[in-house]
């Protein structure tokens, strides 16, 4: 089984990379990406526990941009973590997102929640702060009863709470990834909302594939990004974005998988993208 998306405790997931690669392979998972939110922090330790279990370790990112004001989460596979720009990258979105922590958490003490940035750095340890920290910190606390009540209520775009953020624009994404050496593939679009004309745009931007086989998306709307990923040449991809049980409820690794000839198409594009000049 091919998994291209998972997350450890790097950015938002309850598993460290050590972790995450046990119970990947302990589900039969051969492949996995790990893609954490806007690092590659966690992809050391994600090697050495690959090589321990005998899975083939994908070097991935999950970068969050915008195609005409939409977010639209974009996944980098293939790519070189020692890659410098892409620390640097890290580095700016690190403080951005402390910084809008601080004011998400000052949004929820004005709602008569008294959260403390103490308590969501407590449930993030290193990782990147996101808005699922904070979410764990509003459940825990027994003020919301599961991470999605904390996102429709205060969380989400427009809510209560909300705080807007850094907007990387959907065509630097994907140049960013190739420039690392790596293949951009649009994350769970149907999720996203996507239509044909945005990922046409990010089609003529180089995109390499879509994530049709999320483990969100029902038959209908898989068919339907199928049928977008043959009209603009991209390769159909498939993951379980496994966050851990306590973030991500009912989800296991290897749940949505990528077919094997489009994982070699995948890799083939990162191999032709690594042999152009940088």
């Amino acid at each position: 089984m091919i998994d291209l998306h998972s997350h450890t405790t790097a950015s938002d997931g309850q598993h460290s990379p050590a972790e995450l690669l046990a119970l990947a392979a302990s589900a039969g998972v051969t492949a996995l990406a790990v893609t954490d939110h806007d690092t590659v922090a966690g992809l050391a330790e994600a090697e050495e526990a690959a090589r321990a279990h005998g899975v083939e370790l994908v070097p991935g990112i999950e970068l969050s941009a915008f195609v005409l004001k939409r977010e639209v989460h974009i996944l980098g596979h293939f790519l070189r973590p020692d890659f410098p720009e892409l620390a640097s990258y890290a580095a700016r979105l690190r403080k951005e997102r402390e910084q809008r922590m601080e004011r998400m958490v000052e949004q929820m003490r004005r709602l008569g929640f008294p959260v403390r940035m103490e308590d969501v750095r407590a449930v993030s340890g290193n990782a990147q702060l996101g808005r699922p920290h904070l979410a764990r910190v509003l459940v825990d606390r027994g003020w919301c009863l599961d991470m999605k009540e904390a996102f429709d209520r205060f969380l989400g775009s427009g809510r209560a709470a909300w705080v807007e953020r850094f907007k990387l624009e959907g065509e630097d994404a994907i140049k960013l990834i190739h420039r690392a050496g790596g293949t951009a593939t649009v994350a769970h679009p149907g999720s996203s909302k996507l239509e044909r004309h945005e990922i046409r745009m990010l089609a003529k931007a180089g995109l390499d594939g879509l994530e049709a086989l999320h483990s969100d998306h029902n038959p209908s709307v898989q068919e339907k990004y199928l049928k977008f990923a043959r009209e603009f040449d991209l390769v159909p991809t498939g993951g379980s974005d496994f966050h851990g049980e306590q973030v991500t409820p009912g989800k296991r690794p290897g749940d949505s998988t990528t077919p094997p000839e489009n994982f070699a198409k995948l890799r083939a594009r990162a191999a032709s993208q690594n042999a152009r000049p940088v």
